[in-house]
């Protein structure tokens, strides 16, 4: 890989080096492959790429496999024509072309493979099992699942409906993020390569503890930095544990937000119904600005999310 091209900044990457179009050619094929699913239907999980024609549509995600692992590892894929389909048929494809990219895994300890990115109302809370995606809140940049062993390879977001106000998603280079704190922070390096602990948000069985110990980064075989970033987890790690943080914890943590709250560092992504967001986990951040909904049930903001892994077995703990 290209570690300049990882650690971009906001100046020195623009959309053209993420964005990623469905040609004409892959419309075409996903339109057959929308004629054949009403005329003969099967269950979502039954429908595997290899039993339709799909070699324009294999050509467009080797592309974005390109954008997300050699480039700014981050690629947004534009974009479904929701106008001529419904919901469940969008995600039929959606589910169709994220498989051409890696293998869809489940998101929560009881198998569930999709899960929708929508406020529900709820409120956060150490160990409830609450996830932020499910509120309207301000999200850090983080990495999908990392209080678990096994986190997705890749985070995939199909958009279905966009928020009335806000919402707007953030991308960050985790070899930025790493770059930015060994200039600033020299001397807190090596406790971020040390173990915090997570909150699990009860992903778990009764009988297993509600927290995660592991480092916030670790270089992967062939030399990457990979990150678990996860501020609000942490957090709620120690609290569950009833611990205090010492003071190089606390100030690892602080260092961290720090560059987080850096602008040039990021860049923000509009998201219009349709397009498709594909994020390399573990080297790459991603955030969510507080969005005010429409006040119709069926236009408020509304993401479908998927998991990939190729590495392991299809189960939450892989």
């Amino acid at each position: 890989m290209n570690t300049t091209q990882q650690a971009w900044t906001r100046d020195t990457i623009v959309p053209a080096d993420w964005t990623v179009h469905l040609p004409a050619a892959a419309l075409d094929e996903l339109r057959a492959v929308l004629a054949e699913i009403r005329r003969a239907p099967v269950p979502l999980f039954l429908l595997d790429p290899s039993d339709f024609a799909l070699d324009a549509c294999r050509a467009t995600m080797a592309e974005v496999r390109r954008v997300t692992q050699s480039g700014p590892m981050f690629a947004v894929l534009d974009r479904l024509p929701l106008e001529e389909m419904n919901r469940d048929e969008a995600i039929h494809l959606y589910w169709l072309l994220s498989s051409l990219l890696a293998r869809p895994v489940a998101q929560k300890i009881g198998g569930q493979m999709f899960f929708d990115v929508q406020d529900t109302g709820a409120k956060l809370k150490p160990g409830s099992g609450i996830r932020p995606t499910v509120t309207n809140v301000d999200l850090r940049f983080h990495n999908d699942n990392s209080y678990n062993e096994t986190p997705p390879e890749y985070v995939c977001l199909l958009c279905l409906h966009p928020a009335k106000e806000g919402g707007v998603s953030q991308v960050m280079s985790v070899a930025t993020v790493h770059q930015a704190l060994a200039a600033r922070y020299p001397e807190l390096m090596e406790r971020l390569y040390k173990p915090f602990w997570y909150d699990r948000h009860a992903e778990h069985q009764p009988d297993e503890p509600a927290t995660f110990a592991a480092p916030m980064f670790e270089r992967g075989s062939d030399g990457t930095v990979r990150a678990r970033l996860a501020l609000g987890e942490i957090h709620a790690g120690y609290e569950l544990r009833g611990e205090r943080m010492d003071n190089e914890t606390a100030a690892a943590l602080a260092a961290v937000q720090s560059v987080f709250d850096r602008p040039e560092l990021h860049v923000e992504l509009g998201f219009a119904p349709g397009q498709i967001q594909y994020v390399n986990n573990r080297a790459t951040g991603h955030a969510r600005t507080e969005f005010v909904d429409h006040p119709e049930p069926e236009r408020k903001r509304h993401l479908v999310r998927l998991w990939l892994r190729d590495a392991g077995k299809r189960g939450y703990r892989g």
